[in-house]
């Protein structure tokens, strides 16, 4: 069993450099986000999928597993945005075989082999997840007033262009990405500010 900790403990470890890990859309987005790391982007992903899983009533704990991981590879190639990969090959089944595969649970490997075939209701919700978590993210910059982004968001002038819209596979996730598209970031606190303390 010590062996088994050893392993886990070093797992666990990695896991952590995922917060040090920046998101490389960054270049072509012209922006300098130093808070869009693959960990808060696997958090986002991972509230999204759970609540896919339950607007499409599958197995949210699967769906949950599969964003925790989906991005695990990223720790030892880095993030790639869409001009990187024209360029570089990476070994994704190895890195899957020597990161997941060496852990003493085989679920964490099988949860990625999942996700990855998209064959299951579960892994075609986990990857929407991601998708509407770059179009959050897109929405968010271009509120600020990143033009690229805005370009990137509305693709020809609406949603239908946007490339992530486009490759979202459930009903659910499409009429969510639509009312993310629409509404102002801020809104989520306009009903709770206030200007008095509480007495």
């Amino acid at each position: 069993m010590e062996k088994a900790n050893e392993r886990l403990a070093d797992f666990f470890f990695e896991v952590g450099t995922m917060r040090k890990l920046m998101r490389m859309h960054r270049q072509l987005l012209l922006t300098d986000d130093m808070s869009d790391s693959i960990a808060s982007h696997t958090y986002r992903v991972t509230l999204i999928g759970w609540t896919l899983a339950k607007m499409e009533e599958v197995d949210p704990y699967k769906v949950v597993m599969m964003c925790l991981i989906h991005d695990m590879g990223e720790v030892r190639t880095g993030d790639h945005n869409w001009l990187h990969k024209r360029y570089i090959k990476s070994f994704d089944d190895e890195i899957a075989k020597e990161q997941l595969g060496t852990l003493p649970f085989p679920d964490l490997k099988d949860f990625l082999e999942e996700y990855e075939e998209r064959e299951s209701k579960e892994a075609l919700i986990a990857k929407d997840a991601d998708l509407l978590d770059q179009i959050l993210l897109l929405r968010e910059y271009e509120w600020q007033g990143n033009k690229e982004a805005s370009v990137w968001l509305r693709g020809k002038g609406n949603l239908e262009g946007n490339e992530q819209f486009k490759k979202l596979q459930t009903g659910s996730a499409q009429e969510l990405g639509k009312t993310i598209f629409n509404r102002p970031p801020s809104d989520w606190w306009n009903n709770l500010w206030t200007g008095d303390n509480r007495k």
